[in-house]
């Protein structure tokens, strides 16, 4: 049986400390909780695993985002992808001519 800590089944501590009053089975005040979690967060962005964090914050709120605003991240991210691609071939077309050469 997992180990649900001091605070309960999948409850934030933050209902303890900062929003004390609210109730944690609230959906809006669970977000809320989520929400000051995100903004709160600071690490060293310079890792590889904080570049896929972002990216999957990205996704994310993606996610969470409907109508044109998910559509323009859909693009961003098909447009990011289009350029890995094409970068990736203009290197390989540049090794194979530079090993032929």
């Amino acid at each position: 049986m997992a180990d649900s800590g001091p605070f309960g089944p999948r409850q934030n501590p933050r209902f303890q400390e900062d929003l004390v009053g609210l109730d944690p089975h609230d959906p809006e005040a669970r977000a809320f909780a989520e929400h000051l979690d995100r903004i709160e967060r600071c690490g060293p962005n310079f890792t590889v695993e904080a570049c896929l964090d972002g990216v999957s914050e990205f996704a994310d709120s993606s996610n969470r985002l409907g109508g044109l605003r998910w559509w323009v991240s859909a693009l961003v991210v098909v447009l990011i992808v289009l350029g890995v691609i094409v970068t990736a071939w203009d290197i390989i077309g540049r090794a194979i001519a530079w090993l032929a050469g």
